[in-house]
């Protein structure tokens, strides 16, 4: 009976987990204006082995990768991983599914990802006086709202009437 042994296990935990990083997708996510920019690293894929999919707001990237060699070849080191891989990303309500497009280069795949219009920040004039209704001041002001972030930011400018 083998004694359990702490270090052992948190050892081939570490191990394990390194496989998975290796078995995945790195990739950067950032938004650059009005639109979400992917990167993700696929060297050695065959773009035509790459499948992209939107279902509802749930992003699937698929991706292939075959080694070579096949019988007979007595491998002396084998580190690349080949078989299947598969990324999903959970999409925001304010982006425009239907506008994503995507470009394969030199090894990376570049998902860009627009912000839907009603998403992007807008400026709303409010007006007063008559045109608003009775009984109030003459004048407007313009509100920038940020529909998309929710995070409350507001900035309020006055303008002359």
């Amino acid at each position: 009976m083998d004694r359990f042994d702490p270090i052992r296990e948190l050892d081939r935990f570490a191990q394990a987990l390194r496989r998975e990083t290796l078995r995945g997708m790195p990739m950067d996510l950032y938004r650059e204006e009005n639109r979400y920019v992917l990167s993700v690293d696929l060297p050695g894929v065959d773009p035509g082995s790459v499948d992209i999919d939107v279902d509802g707001q749930l992003l699937t990237i698929r991706a292939e990768r075959t080694l070579h060699g096949g019988e007979g070849v007595q491998w002396l080191n084998r580190e690349r991983e080949g078989g299947s891989f598969l990324r999903q990303l959970s999409l925001g309500r304010e982006i425009d599914t239907a506008n994503i497009t995507a470009h394969y280069d030199n090894g990376v795949l570049n998902v860009v990802i627009p912000v839907s219009e009603k998403a992007r920040p807008r400026r709303i004039e409010v007006q007063s006086g008559s045109a608003a209704g009775a009984g109030a001041e003459s004048g407007s002001r313009q509100v920038e709202a940020d529909a998309g972030s929710g995070s409350g930011n507001r900035q309020v400018e006055a303008a002359t009437a």
